[in-house]
């Protein structure tokens, strides 16, 4: 029978990942946001996949729980549990993390780059997909669909920076602690499951 121990590679991984979901609370330019990059850290460092996918899901909803009921109470009737367009938010997280395991097997500055640039393109589509279909702001034509893009275009660069800069912090911090605490990498045998 496999035991399952909680180690320090999992705690300083989970720290990692809810220090970033939590700078979502602290004033930040719109849309600079760790939101590709823990999916993308996740897919790379979680062991087993369910975790990796689930870890950066749990930051990201409670960081939106103090968000929607704490920073943007005012603009809310009753404690909100996920807000609107929440489903577009997190299937794109989850397709992120899914480029995360397809491409992060080997882990490069290059890589992570490009995945970052990746997972903010995609999450630009999808969200503002989800953001013309379910919202009323724009008519259902193609016409409607152009102009939800075009209005979102402004946030993309910051969407591509914060994925840039998070992907950089969290990727490179816990890069530096292996060095300098050797009992945080990977141990020999432990394989994706």
């Amino acid at each position: 029978m496999k035991q399952h121990t909680i180690t320090y590679r999992f705690l300083a991984l989970l720290a990692i990942v809810l220090l970033a979901a939590l700078s979502r609370i602290l004033p930040h330019p719109p849309n600079f946001t760790p939101v590709g990059a823990l999916a993308l850290f996740g897919a790379a460092y979680f062991i087993p996949r369910w975790l990796a996918i689930a870890a950066p899901l749990l930051g990201l909803f409670l960081s939106d729980l103090v968000l929607n009921n704490l920073v943007y109470a005012e603009y809310q009737t009753g404690f909100v549990w996920f807000s609107g367009g929440f489903l577009w938010i997190y299937g794109s997280f989850v397709v992120i993390s899914l480029l995360g395991f397809a491409f992060l097997q080997r882990i490069s500055a290059g890589r992570i780059a490009a995945l970052s640039i990746m997972a903010s393109v995609l999450f630009f589509v999808v969200t503002n997909f989800g953001v013309w279909l379910g919202s009323g702001l724009y008519p259902q034509t193609v016409s409607g669909l152009v102009a939800c893009y075009t209005a979102a275009i402004p946030f993309f660069a910051n969407t591509l920076l914060g994925d840039l800069f998070y992907s950089a912090a969290m990727f490179g911090s816990f890069a530096l602690l292996q060095k300098s605490f050797p009992l945080l990498a990977v141990e020999k045998g432990v394989t994706r499951v």
